[in-house]
């Protein structure tokens, strides 16, 4: 920007009777994380003001609005870890801020102008926290929730995209085989917590019975009987697209080596609720027969469970911004998954998910959630992220990692890569012996591992638990409390494996020993399931995991013959 701008624009600032909401004055202020707030709250007020910029100037005397000059420098000074100022800023704001710092010439002194643009997309956070200006003063932004409501409106995500009803379609652009499973994830959903046996039978007859018409607006994914354009994502024919362009509801199975180059690949259109176990069923979850040093586990265990995979695939639908025109892509490589979509991600951050145990306020896809819920896709808490977490640190490995960032063209992306080896023995025996460490700490844990840089603090934190060794920022997980391996069986038989592994077992037993009876089936298969479980949990699991071999996989058939007599499971034949 010219001289001469900056000095108009600075004689204009200086002119205002006292400070506003986007105006800050300040002498030497220098304090990155003060900085980094005053940011936030100056971005987000300008854009609940309709502003074109904020402005936070030093050198300026608050009081008389006179020049006095400032030592501050933000092309020198820098932030933790060494880091220069500005990059620091742009990392620690979410989504990030766009500001620019101008050097301003002035007789009476230097002064520093710091231009901020408002938010766009969502209201920008300083480490994970929002704030917004009061008149002349900083607060938190969930203080004060009129405000909040008002500047999410005013960015634009109360305008639903998903529920917006499509006049020229109709059910017959509906799949029927996509209506069949919504019938019976809308039941499930519905039967949830249910602890009335009658009712829950009445309830089954009842949806049983609903025509198409009724169970779509009971499910409330039409609205008043006509075709939203969640309803089309979720269970439209793939030929009914059209509809929805110029959005792209595609999801993308890409197969690449470990140089990136693509090997196969495969698309998904509508309906996404058959599309997502699809695209899944392409993944070669490789069985890992041996782990470091041979000794972890007793047994073999899958590269990535089947719920994580799921839940960030159907979280990937629910947040897209298909406005954009881009596509959900799952890549994978031979040792991680990666899912990526368009949007900018709302809550504050991913810590902030873990965190909480509670949804964002809002969310852009609203409709289109909604049915997600009750079609048994997401979690109705909003806790499928931290559940994510939760599972990878029960099966001991990596914390999924997500990149939140601004993709090709400016456009806003979220990343997550889903980790399916061992990157650390010394972290993963420390999980497994260590199964009280809280989930904060594992993911810092996991941060160190994959030789990321943490806070000195979170850094301090862990090396007074003695988790850790190294010279800051060189950390390494403590080799020290990982030695000490004698309860490793034990914990395994506590804790048991994934639903995959058990399913093959039985199919295995069942192949071996079979035609068998569910009575058999439970005195062969009881100690194979672990201890954390009492006796009638184990007999649950059993008839959970031959419903899924029966009626989901169609794996097992019933052989008993006469109708009414005792079931005897039996591989199912093959047609010739």
């Amino acid at each position: 920007m010219e001289p001469q701008v900056l000095s108009e624009i600075l004689n204009r600032l200086r002119e205002l009777p006292r400070e506003a909401a986007t105006v800050e004055f300040k002498m030497n202020l220098h304090e990155p994380s003060e900085i980094g707030q005053y940011l936030s709250a100056l971005a987000n007020a300008a854009a609940l003001a309709g502003d074109e910029r904020a402005w936070l100037v030093w050198g300026v005397d608050n009081a008389t609005h006179a020049v006095k000059g400032t030592v501050f420098d933000p092309f020198s000074n820098k932030a933790e870890g060494n880091q220069p100022l500005i990059i620091w800023l742009q990392h620690m704001t979410v989504p990030r801020a766009d500001f620019t710092f101008h050097e301003c010439p002035h007789p009476d002194g230097k002064v520093i102008l710091l231009e901020i643009h408002p938010a766009r997309t969502a209201p920008i956070a300083f480490r994970n926290i929002r704030y917004i200006r009061i008149d002349s003063h900083k607060t938190k932004l969930s203080d004060h929730p009129d405000k909040e409501a008002r500047l999410w409106a005013k960015l634009g995500q109360k305008d639903d995209w998903s529920g917006e009803v499509l006049p020229d379609a109709t059910l017959g652009d509906l799949e029927p085989e996509a209506l069949d499973e919504a019938r019976r994830r809308f039941t499930e959903y519905l039967l949830k917590g249910e602890p009335d046996q009658e009712r829950h039978l009445r309830i089954r007859e009842d949806a049983a019975s609903w025509d198409i018409p009724t169970l779509l607006n009971k499910a409330r994914i039409t609205r008043g009987g006509r075709i939203t354009r969640a309803a089309l994502l979720l269970l439209g024919k793939d030929e009914g697209a059209h509809f929805l362009s110029p959005a792209d509801v595609k999801m993308s199975w890409i197969l690449r080596n470990e140089s990136g180059v693509t090997l196969s690949s495969q698309h998904f259109g509508p309906p996404f609720l058959l599309s997502t176990d699809r695209i899944f069923g392409r993944i070669r979850n490789l069985v890992l027969e041996r782990m470091p040093d041979g000794t972890l586990f007793p047994e073999a265990l899958q590269q990535y469970d089947g719920w994580v995979i799921r839940e960030a695939l159907h979280n990937a639908v629910a947040h897209q911004d298909y406005k954009l025109g881009g596509k959900i892509n799952l890549s994978e490589y031979p040792d991680r998954i990666v899912l990526s979509n368009l949007g900018q991600f709302i809550p504050p951050s991913v810590e902030w998910m873990l965190q909480h145990q509670s949804p964002p306020e809002h969310y852009r896809n609203q409709w289109l959630i909604d049915a997600m819920i009750r079609l048994r896709m997401i979690d109705q808490v909003g806790s499928g992220i931290r559940r994510m977490f939760e599972t990878q640190r029960e099966r001991n490995f990596p914390m999924p990692d997500y990149e939140i960032q601004r993709g090709t063209g400016d456009l806003p992306r979220v990343e997550v890569r889903i980790i399916g080896r061992i990157l650390d023995s010394r972290y993963t025996r420390l999980l497994m012996i260590r199964d009280d460490l809280p989930l904060t700490d594992i993911v810092l844990l996991d941060k160190v591992q994959k030789e990321e840089r943490i806070s000195q603090e979170d850094a301090a934190r862990l090396r007074k638990f003695h988790l850790v060794e190294g010279r800051y920022p060189n950390l390494y997980v403590s080799a020290g409390i990982a030695a000490t391996t004698g309860g490793q069986a034990q914990h395994i038989r506590k804790r048991g494996f994934d639903n995959q592994y058990y399913r093959n077992l039985l199919e295995e037993l069942i192949r071996v020993h079979g035609p068998l009876s569910p009575d058999v089936i439970i005195e062969l298969f009881m100690d194979k399931l672990p201890d954390s479980l009492d006796e009638q949990q184990k007999r649950s699991k059993i008839r959970n995991l031959t419903y899924e071999l029966a009626h989901r996989t169609k794996i097992i058939e019933n052989v008993s013959g006469a109708r009414g007599s005792a079931a005897r499971w039996a591989i199912r034949a093959q047609p010739n």
